[in-house]
């Protein structure tokens, strides 16, 4: 199979990645950080004797992610997996507290990054005839939390287009789940308190 996962660089992405390449499986993997994509693709090549393609590019914007999509070469456009894993939360203030930015952010990646990778990736499965599509959500998809508000409602948006994504694609052979996990050791912190 080709797999390709979103937010390879770190956490739950490059995890999966792991997994898939152990499987002996190759593997596209994408992240802003493209020494991390390329230190990881050297040594999933070089432990599980796999192909990896690194795309770098930022979920985030439309045209960066159009064109990464574009210009994956034919030979690996036969697309089995996405692995929508490319995700945040920034900053834990009171809703009457949040800072715009740190809002954008989280619905840029989450949400509209999840859009446009599907977007892009899911005409290639069905034009493929199969597929299997996995949104990476969380267990802020099922509950909410004090301070949580708008990576909550992220996530909720995550699951919900879980369900509408499955409704549409599975005429087309294409599979939708949704992976909902709890606290996993991965830089969510970090990244959610900037670095502290």
């Amino acid at each position: 199979m080709i797999v390709l996962v979103t937010g390879a660089t770190s956490g739950l992405g490059k995890a999966a990645a792991e997994i898939f390449a152990k499987n002996g499986h190759d593997v596209i993997i994408t992240g802003r950080r493209k020494d991390r994509l390329e230190q990881l693709a050297g040594e999933l090549q070089k432990q599980h004797q796999v192909n990896v393609l690194c795309l770098s590019f930022d979920v985030r914007n439309l045209k960066e992610t159009e064109t990464a999509i574009q210009s994956i070469p034919e030979a690996w456009k036969k697309i089995d997996v996405l692995v929508n894993n490319a995700g945040l939360a920034v900053g834990l203030n009171p809703i009457q507290e949040g800072v715009i930015d740190d809002w954008e952010r989280m619905i840029d990646t989450n949400i509209k990054g999840l859009l446009y990778m599907t977007r892009l990736v899911s005409p290639i499965m069905i034009k493929n005839g199969h597929g299997h599509i996995i949104n990476i959500g969380s267990i802020a998809a099922k509950e909410a939390y004090a301070n949580g508000n708008v990576y909550c409602a992220t996530k909720h948006a995550v699951d919900a287009l879980n369900r509408g994504m499955r409704i549409d694609l599975l005429p087309h052979n294409i599979k939708v789940t949704a992976i909902h996990p709890g606290a996993v050791e991965t830089e969510f912190s970090i990244v959610r308190f900037k670095g502290d």
